[in-house]
């Protein structure tokens, strides 16, 4: 099965949350068909367990013996994704400025939520500042377009 690792709090400074230490991290674990999606912890892999909470488990339990930090992953199928875009939750609105389409992962709930932002008034900093507040920091938040990017790579 398809999956991504949906790995929170990765910024392209560190060079241990590059690409190609992804890449090498992911295939350490056994995984296959490993691709890192854009620079903010996107890992799209292939797997034969079926079980989400043992994918998250592996991933956040080796992070810090191989790469040596620690972060909060949500792993999603490649159906789960699928079927998060047929339902279009953002339903008639332009992916374009004002506008800021964002997906909500939780971890525990194995469900999202989806948030329409205008940026004239409103500052994706702040909202992701209540989400980890209100949920303690277990949820990690993509962008409409990053979702599409993830399956795109799934599908290659």
């Amino acid at each position: 099965m398809m999956y991504v690792a949906l790995i929170r709090g990765v910024g392209p400074g560190n060079p241990n949350m590059s690409g190609p230490k992804f890449t090498e991290f992911f295939e350490g674990l056994g995984f296959t068909k490993v691709k890192p999606v854009i620079a903010s912890g996107n890992v799209v892999f292939e797997s034969k367990e079926t079980d989400e909470k043992a994918l998250e488990d592996k991933i956040e339990e080796n992070l810090p013996k191989k790469l040596d930090f620690s972060r909060m992953t949500i792993v999603r199928s490649e159906e789960d994704l699928k079927k998060l875009v047929k339902s279009d939750p953002f339903k008639g609105v332009e992916d374009k400025a004002p506008n800021y389409l964002l997906v909500t992962f939780f971890k525990d709930r194995r469900k999202e939520i989806a948030t329409v932002l205008n940026m004239n008034t409103d500052k994706s900093t702040n909202f992701m500042a209540k989400m980890d507040r209100d949920h303690k920091k277990e949820v990690t938040s993509r962008t409409w377009k990053t979702i599409h990017r993830i399956l795109k790579a799934m599908e290659q």
